[in-house]
């Protein structure tokens, strides 16, 4: 008879819990040691080494006592504290009406933010704005299709390179590269999709993953066209109707009888890519409704039973992955216009994580659920700043917490595309997350 941990009495339940708490606190000394007991400091004639095993012995501490109490209270009792948190989870109807709510609310807030904010605000919300079009870009990927890409920082950095690139060479303006940024990024998230047609779960991770990495390198190494390490400095600005945002006669100030001020060009920055992600967001909410948006989802649920309805997982596949580049090529451009300068250092795996953190803590395929773990995430990193060394051990941490609370995201109900008498939200038990 196989005996679970929950049928153990309540002293095996402690002696299990407490050995594998000891067994993560000698993993956590393995990692932490070398890692945070040891750093290196510039000192007079070179490095030198500081010994900070204080530092370990309280991180170990931390680990042990965290795994020893989620093995009592969680994962061995058939009574978790977990149990706790279930009021907290809204029911489906209920979840339905706060999102009714909750959008038109949050849009009236980030229209009317740079009135009653700064400079400092209004250039933090201009980056989450950024982060929340990447979020949507790559839950049609992730989300709606079920396929898992780890190099969406990918076609980011095809999009910000294309305008760079053009506007360098060729003197293109930011209203006539962002489209082209677009087409490119999308060219090339055909010409990753055809390699991983057949491709599932973590072959498609580790394909995808390799794609970002080449994107960069090649970035990287063509000094000569890219700029290489250096990067690419000097991007212009786009324009508001012709008019610049620079003193004197002939700029947006003088035209409007206005004081200059460079904060113009932050307010207008900021109400470019608000206009780029409410337009996106439409876009996507449209696409699900379309044939394609429903044979994504179909394609998420069961590929084989998505082939044998006579659906082509060919073109639904290209087609999540050009339309899902297209989107990370429009968010690249306007980094490097707002940016003035890119480099490859701005397009490494991390950017990629956090994309799919965002999209994954919101809830695969929530539109809503994008702009919370966005704000949070992107904005919590700004309000932890000070905290450099520590920020993403607590945001580890948090993201731990929240997905023991809530597997499926913030944000795991949904809305059913087509409905035949009334539009009912679906649970998270009721949706597949894809195979990928």
């Amino acid at each position: 008879m196989i005996v679970t941990a929950t049928a153990l009495p309540a002293g095996g339940r402690v002696a299990a819990s407490f050995k594998d708490a000891v067994i993560a606190a000698v993993v956590a000394l393995a990692i932490a040691g070398p890692m945070m007991g040891l750093q290196t400091v510039t000192d007079i004639g070179g490095l030198s080494i500081v010994q900070r095993w204080p530092l370990v012995f309280a991180a170990v501490a931390v680990v042990f006592v965290g795994r020893l109490l989620l093995n009592i209270f969680v994962w061995k009792t058939s009574t978790p504290v977990t149990g706790l948190f279930k009021g907290l989870k809204l029911a489906p109807s209920k979840s339905l009406n706060l999102g009714r709510y909750l959008g038109p609310a949050l849009i009236v807030i980030a229209v009317l933010l740079p009135t009653f904010s700064g400079r400092y605000v209004v250039d933090l919300g201009t980056l989450v704005l950024t982060y929340i079009m990447l979020g949507w870009g790559l839950s049609i990927v992730v989300g709606l299709a079920g396929l898992l890409d780890l190099g969406y920082v990918a076609f980011y950095a095809v999009g910000a390179y294309s305008y760079a690139l053009f506007a360098h060479y060729f003197g293109f303006s930011f209203w006539i590269c962002l489209p082209l940024a677009g087409i490119l990024a999308a060219f090339w998230g055909i010409v990753l999709g055809f390699p991983v047609l057949r491709l599932r779960g973590d072959y498609l991770a580790i394909v995808t993953l390799a794609f970002g990495e080449i994107i960069r390198v090649v970035l990287l190494n063509w000094a000569d066209f890219t700029g290489g390490p250096n990067g690419i400095s000097g991007i212009p600005r786009p324009s508001f109707f012709g008019l610049e945002f620079k003193r004197g006669a002939g700029g947006f100030a003088d035209f409007f009888g206005l004081d200059f001020s460079s904060d113009h060009r932050v307010i207008f920055l900021y109400y470019v890519i608000l206009a780029m992600a409410l337009l996106t967001c439409a876009i996507i909410m449209r696409l699900r409704r379309l044939p394609v948006g429903r044979a994504w989802e179909a394609l998420r649920e069961d590929e084989i039973a998505c082939r044998s309805l006579g659906i082509n997982t060919v073109s639904t596949k290209l087609t999540a992955f050009a339309l899902g580049a297209m989107f990370g090529g429009f968010a690249g451009a306007f980094f490097a216009t707002r940016q003035g300068f890119i480099s490859p250092e701005s397009f490494v795996f991390m950017e990629s994580a956090i994309i799919l953190a965002i999209v994954v803590l919101g809830g695969l395929g929530s539109q809503i659920g994008v702009v919370i773990a966005a704000t949070v995430m992107i904005g919590g990193f700004e309000v932890f700043r000070e905290m450099a060394e520590y920020r993403m051990l607590v945001f580890g941490l948090a993201m731990v917490l929240i997905m023991i609370w809530r597997p499926r995201g913030l944000i795991s109900t949904r809305t059913p595309s087509i409905f035949l008498k009334a539009r009912k939200t679906i649970g998270a038990e009721n949706i597949s997350q894809g195979h990928g």
